[in-house]
């Protein structure tokens, strides 16, 4: 299976919060939400550490192309 892109990843950890919020699950039902919003979550962090680390190269390289003020 393909990995989730970061807005369905996290449209669905909204999901899973709102029904684990919400209650009235049997017990292994709310495991299983639980264990879903954690696989989400870790999907979700991937995505905003890849965009921070682009954006920290993309900013290591307008600085080193950039010409030195004095």
């Amino acid at each position: 299976m393909t990995e989730l892109g970061y807005e369905a990843a996290r449209a669905e950890l909204r999901d899973v919060v709102s029904k684990l919020e919400s209650g009235g699950q049997p017990l292994e039902d709310s495991l299983a939400l639980w264990e879903r919003g954690e696989v989400l979550a870790d999907i979700c962090q991937r995505w905003l550490d890849g965009a921070s680390t682009r954006l920290d190269e993309a900013i290591a390289a307008h600085d080193a192309a950039a010409p030195a003020r004095h």
